[in-house]
């Protein structure tokens, strides 16, 4: 019986790793990367030695001591008797904060301005031409500056609504617009709030499961179940009801004016509400490039079909155009939101205490340590940069094209 012999095996060089182009690119970067982290190490030995030199070594023990000011606006309890680091935080979460909201309100401009730009009315696909040409042509800290010094800097003070006084309360007399910021009607929470809480979860839940639902059904067997009011009912309902099965654990706190100062509600930084307006009108210029794009990327053919099925303009747009346009409009979203997020840190301009102006800014002033600092601040908008990646690149992976 003859047994045949397969192929000699390659026996590994070393030279392979230069010649074998199985093994060059892999070398190429391997040395690469050696490379420049040897430059990076070198570079950082080299700042830590000169500052050695200098009796300034690196040390970030600074951010246990006493931070010594206040800020104005805070979702966590602050003090000026609190450390540098609670001072940190206190900042991270106010950029936080505005980069969030900033992100909601500019997606729900930028989506609605994208459509309109599409509009068969003259005017109205003029006038959100022009807007977003107005915006995008202007840098960023203009419209900062504008919002900020436009409308609420020369906002009354608090004294003329006292007793007596010329000021006048809008919104059914619960809200007041001061030049020291906006004092706003505040839910404040009882213990069985956690319970209301909990159905608000299970009916977000509830709805998330009827969509998917009737999702299913339409692609499944072509019936075409309602979905807003019925999603309306679901969110809307249970709460009404467990607030009052909880025993209304949930109330407003009005603010009155007292002596010097509104007590009781809630009040919002004036320099807040600019950054938040101006960040959002300017990235929503963008984001409504983005949107119209990505409808015009669908083929009209989808659109004259769906239309000669007999279906209605909205549905056209919810189940035909939307999703397939989110493809193209996911990708360059995700750049926008980074920006947005990044130029968060021109609240240098209203002072608006986040990371930049507390870390960045008086910290670092106060202590001297601008290298750690400045390190500390690049490395928390990198972290919050890479965590708004991911969380986009999953979406980006969820609408995207898949093969069958």
């Amino acid at each position: 019986m003859t047994i045949e012999a397969g192929p000699p095996q390659a026996v590994f060089r070393i030279s392979d790793l230069v010649y074998d182009t199985r093994y060059r690119s892999l070398t190429i970067q391997t040395f690469a990367f050696v490379a420049i982290m040897a430059v990076i190490v070198w570079l950082g030995f080299n700042v830590a030695e000169n500052l050695d030199a200098l009796g300034r070594g690196i040390s970030f023990s600074f951010l246990w001591s006493p931070a010594g000011y206040d800020i104005g606006q805070t979702l966590i309890p602050y003090a000026s008797t609190d450390t540098h680091a609670r001072a940190a935080l206190v900042g991270i979460i106010n950029t936080i904060l505005v980069a969030v909201m900033g992100c909601m309100l500019a997606t729900l401009l930028g989506v609605i301005i994208g459509i309109l730009r599409l509009s068969k009315n003259w005017i109205v696909a003029r006038l959100m031409l022009v807007y977003v040409e107005v915006f995008r042509n202007v840098p960023i800290l203009f419209w900062i500056l504008a919002i900020f010094f436009g409308i609420f800097i020369d906002l009354p003070p608090a004294s003329v609504f006292r007793e007596g006084g010329n000021g006048q309360m809008v919104f059914f007399g619960s809200t007041a617009f001061t030049n020291r910021g906006v004092y706003i009607p505040w839910p404040q929470f009882a213990a069985a709030s956690w319970g209301m809480a909990a159905v608000f979860a299970g009916s977000v839940a509830g709805a998330f499961w009827w969509r998917a639902r009737a999702k299913r059904l339409l692609f499944d067997d072509g019936r075409m179940v309602p979905v807003f009011w019925p999603v309306v009912a679901i969110l809307v309902l249970p709460v009404v009801l467990s607030y009052f099965v909880f025993g209304q654990p949930i109330s407003l706190t009005y603010p009155v004016m007292a002596r010097f100062n509104f007590e009781g509600g809630g009040q919002i930084s004036n320099a807040f509400l600019a950054l938040w307006l101006a960040l959002s009108l300017y990235t929503a210029a963008y984001i409504a490039e983005i949107v119209r794009s990505g409808i015009e990327a669908v083929p009209r053919g989808q659109t004259e079909a769906a239309a000669a099925l007999g279906m209605r303009p909205d549905r056209i747009m919810n189940l035909v155009i939307l999703p397939q346009a989110m493809r193209v409009i996911v990708p360059p979203l995700i750049s926008q939101y980074l920006n947005l997020t990044k130029n968060s840190s021109l609240a240098l301009a209203t002072g608006y205490m986040d990371v930049r102006n507390t870390l960045g800014g008086i910290t670092m002033n106060q202590t001297g340590k601008e290298l750690e600092a400045m390190l500390l601040v690049g490395l928390f908008y990198l972290i919050l940069s890479l965590l708004i990646s991911a969380a986009m690149n999953v979406v980006n992976s969820r609408v995207k094209l898949k093969e069958r």
